[in-house]
């Protein structure tokens, strides 16, 4: 006997909207100062690997004239303090007429870009900050006016693969007796790969994104080049395959690195990329034509009884599901850790750089090395401290937005992995777009409860206390389940 109830219909995750893509380059020039690993022994830039891009997507219904969303994705590490990321989110607003609220800045985190902060001027190459940014901001706001110039309708369609470049990177260092930041080949990860193809009414390709959770760290100390890391190779080969732009989103990562990293030669960031690249062109290539289901058709009797199953178009009910559209922004309150005062910080920073200073002089490059990064760790949180509220507790922000069968769900700071996971598990009918770092960096790392207190590298930069990963879940589960 065979089983009680079998499906007849596979669902392309579908959504039918208005959209606009523009894409600018952001490639700071040479000599920038560049120092993003704490363990590095340069500061300026010598050389660009590929270029650092942005790209900008204007959403809406697909009725609708009024830009809904503005979606920024940009190839920097990340932004420092809430400030710096509202005056960018304000002036795009202002650049398409929405509240800045519905601009949502996200970035590749690729740690070969360079930190671009007012509180870096100071340092060698730190002087051509201020200019670059103004430069950014300029050439972005223009690029969010020709995106929703060029808004048309289009057809999502959404698939998921699988990628194993991304490894779990909480390595316990047995011998050492301590957890280190690197590939763990004894445990898990989430290798999930979602790749969504967007074509226009005559079903020609005009975009690709391409969402998946690691950590653009391939190239770390010893590289002194601008890079976009993997994402650039990627890029370009699925553009080469697709003729149209390819935006890549980043996924949930905290636990996640690529397998082959923390290098200085640029070659391996473009193998991770193709590795990547080669896995999106193999998922988009598993989708039927837009806006058609996979439909079983009944038996033929052949030399067996075969199955057969025929890409069906969409009916008039189906057509209308995939118009759906709706969402926002929110926060939830969070509680933060007991925080070192400024005064010690800046203490430990003079120290630290003393020491490494003192190392240099007598010819100890490691010590010198390992100290610089301990000064490093104390200059970041000295930075982060200036956006931590009074009242201690923390309003992360994130938003859900629902396009038909898909889910766009975005988070500031960095969660481990396992929050695109379970929202995936609730919400399996829907395809499920998650990206973190929408927001400041400050906030850091979202851990699991139980990865407290084991000495993790994640632990230490976060300002967020244990079980507030399970708290972001939550609430974006309930906001979800709201908007359905």
């Amino acid at each position: 006997m065979g089983p009680t109830m079998s499906t007849t219909r596979v669902c392309s995750r579908t959504a039918h909207v208005r959209f606009g893509l523009a894409r600018i380059d952001v490639t700071p020039p040479v000599g920038l100062y560049h120092r993003m690993w704490g363990a590095a022994r340069h500061d300026r830039s010598t050389g660009i690997h590929r270029p650092l891009e942005a790209q900008i997507m204007a959403l809406s219904p697909v009725e609708s004239d009024e830009v809904a969303f503005l979606r920024v994705h940009l190839d920097w590490v990340g932004i420092v303090g809430s400030a710096a990321y509202s005056q960018l989110a304000n002036v795009l607003g202002a650049a398409v007429n929405i509240s800045p609220q519905r601009v949502l800045i996200g970035f590749s985190h690729t740690h070969a870009a360079g930190i671009f902060s007012a509180h870096r001027t100071d340092k060698p190459g730190g002087e051509l900050i201020r200019p670059y940014l103004v430069s950014v901001q300029e050439k972005l706001a223009d690029a969010a006016r020709r995106a929703v110039v060029s808004m048309q309708p289009v057809v999502m369609t959404h698939a998921a693969g699988s990628c194993a470049m991304g490894r779990n990177r909480d390595y316990w260092d047995q011998k050492r007796g301590r957890y280190v930041c690197g590939f763990n080949p004894d445990a898990a990860s989430d290798q999930t790969l979602m790749v969504v193809r967007i074509t226009d009414a005559s079903v020609r390709p005009v975009g690709t994104i391409v969402n998946y959770g690691c950590h653009p760290t391939t190239l770390a100390w010893d590289n002194t080049l601008v890079s976009p890391d993997y994402v650039g190779a990627m890029r370009e080969l699925v553009e080469q395959h697709t003729e149209a732009p390819c935006v890549f989103a980043l996924g949930a990562c905290g636990d996640v690195g690529p397998q082959a990293g923390f290098v200085g030669d640029p070659h391996v960031a473009d193998r991770n990329g193709r590795q990547l690249g080669f896995a999106a062109l193999s998922t988009l290539m598993s989708m039927g034509p837009p806006q058609t289901d996979f439909v079983y058709q009944g038996p033929v009797v052949s030399g067996a009884t075969l199955g057969t199953w025929a890409h069906v178009p969409f009916d008039a009910t189906r057509a209308e599901q995939v118009k759906r559209f709706d969402g926002g922004t929110y926060s939830v309150q969070l509680p933060t850790i007991d925080l070192l005062d400024s005064r010690t910080l800046r203490r430990d920073l003079d120290d630290w750089t003393q020491k490494a200073a003192s190392a240099d002089r007598d010819g100890h490059p490691i010590a010198a090395r390992d100290a610089a990064a301990q000064a490093e760790r104390a200059r970041r949180w000295l930075e982060r401290l200036e956006s931590i509220p009074a009242d201690r507790d923390f309003p992360l922000s994130f938003s859900v937005l629902r396009m038909g069968d898909a889910l766009w769900v975005s988070c500031a700071g960095e969660p481990y992995a396992c929050i695109e996971v379970e929202l995936r598990r609730r919400l399996s009918r829907f395809a499920v777009i998650f990206t973190p770092l929408v927001g400041p960096m400050d906030v850091a790392y979202l851990l699991p409860a139980d990865r407290y207190g084991k000495g993790l590298y994640q632990q230490e930069p976060s300002m967020l206390a244990a079980g507030c990963l399970e708290r972001l879940v939550e609430a974006i589960a309930q906001k979800i389940e709201a908007l359905l």
